[in-house]
């Protein structure tokens, strides 16, 4: 079951979710101090092409100084913003009972979004 719903996921939209959050993830490694940004969108990526079945986990030093501090610079350059839209499909894709496993993958998205840094993705 797990296998159906990534393929409807990838042939419904993933796909080109995933694509958008590699061509960021490429742009923000353009500079230095992007790296570690293009790190967390390349952990977004990877979940928007397989998100059933996937699980955000925190990291063992997830409550690190370091961690903290790159999340709250993560949300006020744009994490809060992809969280939101996250979160805006996932209610909308709630509205149908069809839609309720997409939707529920929208938000392990934008719980992601939000704080990606301390974060892994396990499948």
């Amino acid at each position: 079951m797990k296998f159906l719903g990534n393929l409807l996921w990838l042939l419904l939209g993933g796909i080109v979710t995933a694509i958008e959050y590699l061509f960021a993830s490429l742009l923000l490694m353009l500079t230095i101090i992007g790296i570690p940004f293009g790190l967390q969108t390349l952990k977004l990526a990877q979940l928007a092409l397989w998100p059933f079945g996937s699980t955000v986990t925190d990291r063992g030093n997830s409550g690190g100084c370091l961690s903290v501090l790159m999340n709250v610079i993560w949300i006020f350059i744009g994490g809060i913003w992809i969280c939101l839209s996250h979160l805006f499909f996932g209610v909308v894709l709630c509205v149908t009972i069809i839609g309720i496993p997409f939707g529920i993958q929208h938000f392990k998205m934008a719980a992601l979004a939000l704080t990606p840094f301390g974060k892994e993705i396990r499948f």
